[in-house]
């Protein structure tokens, strides 16, 4: 395998196959100043292709005189920095801090968002005292939430709780110690008014941003409880959710799964074009100054890890939401409640 300049790119590495191989086997090889995991790891990511196809495969069999190019990610500081961003702390002790999470707030770095996360906040905020078993870019998390969706999350500042907690969120409230609701605005009305929703999720197949439903081996088993909690004629509705496990995504794509995605969620909603001309102007208005998906981390209990208390803290739907409940209700004469 034959390296190429990279093309006046300084963050690319193109190479020509002289001898068929793996994939990552022959990166290694020829790129010796990264590790045949790294590549893997890149791989993963959707960083390399092949004759300019992105794949996806790290034992995919190359072929003589394929073009691979590899792109890679500028370096990032080996630790975050502590930044002065204001977080909303509902409760604070010496093991542990809960936030409510503001809707665009990342919980870590990550490529593409090296700072302004909660991470960064909670280094000012707490300074050396975040567990360090979640690692540099992790310290102190033991979930998250996706940057679109607000709410309550829980983040351990001594190993002890770090441990606990971890334990907690593993047994997903089985074992009668954690409790996770979230409030989704999805469009339609559920045939039935609670349910349990139980699939696999794992990967989209072609679309690495996205997870999917999926029966493949790997798929990990996610279950959702659900709950109607209001009706706004026949255009949408407030569903209480219960999550008895906790995958990526993981009630965004089970809505989506029975045909009821959430308001305003671009990656798994669809147009809905059909439904949205059933709300009324101040709702379509309200409905498009929301940023990202219409879901909120509403409750969350858990077992206090050192004290052995139980807590439970709850946080009222945001501002944007808010405003968006107000005017489904008007339109539909819904008061509180179904």
């Amino acid at each position: 395998m034959t390296a190429l300049p990279p093309g006046g790119s300084a963050d690319a590495l193109t190479a020509t196959v002289e001898q068929p191989d793996r994939l990552d086997r022959v990166l290694a090889a020829v790129f010796p100043g990264h590790s045949r995991a790294r590549f893997q790891k890149l791989i993963a990511e959707g960083a390399v292709t092949v004759d300019g196809a992105e794949v996806s495969d790290a034992a995919l069999k190359l072929r003589a005189g394929q073009m691979v190019q590899v792109k890679i990610p500028p370096p990032v500081a080996a630790a975050p920095a502590a930044e002065d961003i204001a977080v909303d702390v509902t409760f604070e002790d010496k093991h542990v801090i809960v936030i409510n999470k503001p809707v665009g707030l990342v919980v870590h770095p990550a490529p593409g968002h090296d700072g302004g996360t909660l991470v960064n906040a909670l280094l000012a905020h707490c300074g050396s005292t975040l567990s360090g078993i979640g690692g540099v870019k992790r310290p102190g998390i033991v979930h998250r939430l996706d940057k679109d969706t607000s709410g309550l999350l829980v983040v351990a500042k001594s190993d002890a709780a770090h441990h606990s907690l971890s334990e907690q969120f593993a047994a997903h409230g089985r074992d009668g110690r954690l409790q996770r609701e979230y409030l989704a605005f999805v469009w339609g009305v559920p045939e039935r008014p609670a349910g349990t929703i139980v699939t696999g999720i794992g990967r989209h197949p072609t679309n690495r941003q996205k997870q999917a439903v999926s029966k493949r081996p790997d798929a990990r088993e996610a279950i959702t409880h659900y709950e109607v909690l209001e009706r706004y004629g026949t255009a949408a509705s407030l569903v209480r959710c219960r999550l008895e496990t906790g995958r990526t995504h993981q009630i965004r794509v089970h809505m989506a799964h029975i045909g009821h995605p959430l308001l305003g969620d671009g990656v798994y909603g669809g147009s809905h074009k059909t439904a949205r001309a059933r709300l009324s102007p101040d709702a379509q208005e309200a409905l498009n100054a929301l940023i990202g998906q219409a879901l909120h981390a509403a409750v969350l209990g858990f077992e206090h890890p050192v004290s052995g208390k139980p807590l439970r803290f709850e946080a009222p739907l945001p501002a944007a939401l808010s405003h968006l409940q107000q005017e489904l209700r008007l339109q539909s004469g819904v008061r509180n409640g179904t």
